[in-house]
């Protein structure tokens, strides 16, 4: 952490320890502390649900065992991120002041249960949880040991109730200039006579009153508001911290591509950004494919502040709420932990320390079974990260250079998986994204998964999938890009709508695209699950499935063609030079042969270095001022050979090794090497 928690060099190792569940059972807390120093374990989040605990009744609160715990891991020298508990509010809470709940989209207003049944506009909530952060923040202020505030836990979920549908409409008239005429015309409400005449018509899409797919832009605005508003209510805890912590840095843990909140909105309050990330290993979709998906992810959370994240939560064996919990294999947990250290983190964080006895996590993966024993295989597996990480002490802090950026907009995914129409069961944006990312992840090409409002000018390669909903100015910003020397990929369904679902007029894709890719996009044809259709490219035919446009070249140069159906020789894949850069657009989803033949062409067309490298073998890099550290990642049960070209020292093993040499990878296996950046690529 060393660019961005002063207070810490290292790389993080632990977990979400939560002694309150164990204050009847002293001797377990006494063994904890032995067994984190086993495990080679030098942080511990703490307090992330001890609210009733800390608060019992309201008004009283203890916190002799808080004291306690922080008092223990400081004497033996364990980190501590100290956790405001808000995530999961007590019984007392809901029952004296019921405005604290939720109220669903059917109208009802849900009982006490499960964690963030809260509304976070209610001011009596906001109210309680500022009293217990400060009290937390005043009485722990002094404490040297704490290295970051955890602020709530896993913010989600929305509420319907009468308070936030007032600050909905608020929000709106201070968004569309409290003009009724703007928010008419981006809603687009003269359709079927829904003109808003006055603010208090309006209200929250619901399964009674406004659908989504009817006023698209209303839909769109709530979803931005409820990111709006939990932001706030983040604030307005992070607010309550600071006034006795000022020099502690804040973060909140993420959950990956998570559809219901605009984390791009949310990164901007937060010093640190953290995230969740429990993979489905050894499913029936398979581990590489699972690997291109958990490392788009880590790439998303480090392309939100361009610097290292924290992995806050994983966990060292099974996941206990997937359709079926597999058991990681030997070798998976330390491979898919030092993933996370290979794409950007500088932690690998477990929830949870210890097995709970009760509740719906008891059989959840943890450092401590119920055994009770510092040992087994999934302890081994845990202290032998920690004793790696240890070695590999010299990458913490240190940055990700890449070349090329994949857009993933979560205000274009309401739009595009609301919109009515092309593929209403499943418009696979993610999964689209995911597909393009992958191309880049299996040549060991450093990938930021990013949104439009960064900095362009640093990347050679921008891929815009599916971006069906963009604006005027993120237009602009693609145009200027391609204009001074970028080059940039656009699919199918890109620019159809503007920021608050209205199309374009003039055609598809919007403004200036037309210019910048050279084209016109005039229909799309959907085909259904059993349909096929090929593409003709260099000579071969590939598959096409889901989705054939059908577009008319203006100054863009066929690359690929329609080989069957009624649009059969039309072009299906088109490359254009615009200014002094290129634009290509792929007009068709395929099953994954042809984007890797075109990916082939077009990363051996630029200047970025890749590998040629085995299936389901990948490399990433880091680097500090003196080394790039390569991380050489095998996500298949099988033995393969990888080449290195030069010289490097294998941090793990301690070892140096000549240039133009081949390294083994075990299956499941991962190998860590330092490169002197002086000599060269």
């Amino acid at each position: 952490m060393k660019q961005y928690l002063t207070s810490c060099q290292h790389f993080l190792h632990g977990a979400d320890y939560n002694p309150d569940q164990w204050l009847q059972y002293p001797e377990v807390l006494e063994e904890d502390i032995q067994f984190m120093k086993k495990a080679h374990c030098n942080v511990m989040s703490v307090g992330i649900f001890s609210w009733s605990f800390l608060e019992p009744e309201e008004g009283l609160y203890s916190f002799t065992f808080l004291d306690q715990v922080i008092d223990r891991l400081t004497a033996n020298g364990i980190y501590i991120v100290l956790a405001t508990p808000s995530g999961a509010r007590p019984r007392w809470l809901a029952e004296k002041y019921p405005e604290v709940l939720r109220v669903g989209a059917d109208g009802h207003k849900q009982q006490y249960s499960m964690r963030h049944n809260h509304c976070f506009t209610s001011p009596v909530y906001r109210e309680k949880v500022r009293n217990i952060n400060r009290r937390i923040a005043e009485r722990y202020k002094d404490q040297k040991n704490i290295i970051l505030w955890h602020i709530s836990n896993e913010y989600g979920g929305e509420c319907h109730c009468e308070l936030c549908q007032q600050a909905f409409r608020d929000w709106l008239r201070g968004k569309y200039c409290d003009d009724l005429c703007k928010l008419n015309e981006a809603w687009w409400t003269g359709f079927w006579s829904h003109t808003v005449t006055d603010w208090q018509q309006i209200h929250s899409p619901n399964q009674t009153g406004e659908s989504n797919d009817v006023l698209p832009g209303l839909f769109l605005d709530w979803k931005e508001f409820v990111t709006y508003q939990t932001t706030s209510f983040m604030r307005e805890e992070i607010a309550a911290v600071r006034e006795f912590t000022p020099d502690i840095p804040v973060t909140t843990n993420f959950m990956g591509p998570y559809q219901h909140l605009d984390y791009n909105y949310m990164r901007n309050y937060v010093d640190v950004i953290s995230w969740d990330c429990y993979p489905s290993w050894h499913s029936e979709r398979g581990d590489v494919v699972e690997a291109q998906s958990t490392a788009f992810a880590h790439d998303l959370h480090r392309g939100f502040r361009h610097q290292p994240f924290l992995l806050m939560e994983s966990t060292p064996s099974n996941t206990n709420w997937l359709e079926i919990c597999k058991l990681k294999r030997p070798g998976m947990h330390k491979l898919s932990s030092i993933q996370a250290i290979a794409h950007g983190s500088d932690s690998v964080q477990y929830f949870q320390w210890r097995k709970g006895r009760g509740g719906m996590e008891k059989f959840h993966g943890a450092v401590i079974d119920h055994n009770g024993k510092a040992e087994g295989r999934v302890f081994e597996d845990v202290r032998e990260v920690g004793i790696l990480l240890e070695k590999i002490d010299e990458i913490a802090g240190s940055h990700t250079n890449a070349q090329v950026a994949v857009v993933y907009d979560y205000r274009n995914r309401w739009a595009i998986e609301d919109a009515a129409g092309f593929q209403n069961l499943d418009k696979k944006y993610k999964r689209t994204c995911i597909n393009h990312y992958k191309e880049f992840w299996k040549r060991g090409v450093n990938v930021d998964v990013i949104n439009l409002d960064n900095d362009l000018s640093s990347y050679e390669i921008l891929v815009i999938p599916m971006l069906y909903s963009i604006s005027e100015k993120q237009i602009g910003k693609i145009e200027a890009y391609v204009a001074a020397g970028g080059t940039v990929i656009a699919t199918y369904i890109t620019g159809y709508v503007n920021e608050t679902d209205l199309c374009y007029r003039g055609g598809f894709p919007g403004g200036a695209l037309k210019d910048v890719f050279g084209l016109t996009a005039d229909e799309i044809d959907s085909l259904n699950p059993s349909d096929r259709n090929a593409v003709s490219f260099q000579g071969r035919q590939y598959e096409v499935v889901d989705y054939c446009e059908l577009i008319t070249p203006v100054t863009a140069q066929p690359l690929a063609f329609y080989c069957e159906d009624f649009y059969k020789g039309k072009a299906a894949v088109l490359r254009n030079q615009y200014k002094q850069g290129k634009a290509y657009y792929i007009g068709c989803r395929d099953s994954g042969e042809f984007l890797d033949a075109f990916y082939d062409d077009v990363i051996k067309d630029s200047a970025i270095r890749h590998y040629e490298l085995p299936y389901g073998v990948t490399i990433h890099t880091r680097e500090s001022e003196e080394y790039e550290y390569l991380f050489v990642e095998n996500y298949t049960t099988k033995s393969v050979e990888v080449h290195i070209e030069e010289a490097v020292r294998d941090l793990e093993n301690n070892e140096e090794l000549s240039g133009n040499t081949n390294v083994t990878i075990e299956g499941y296996g991962v190998r860590i090497f330092a490169r002197l950046l002086r000599q060269g690529i």
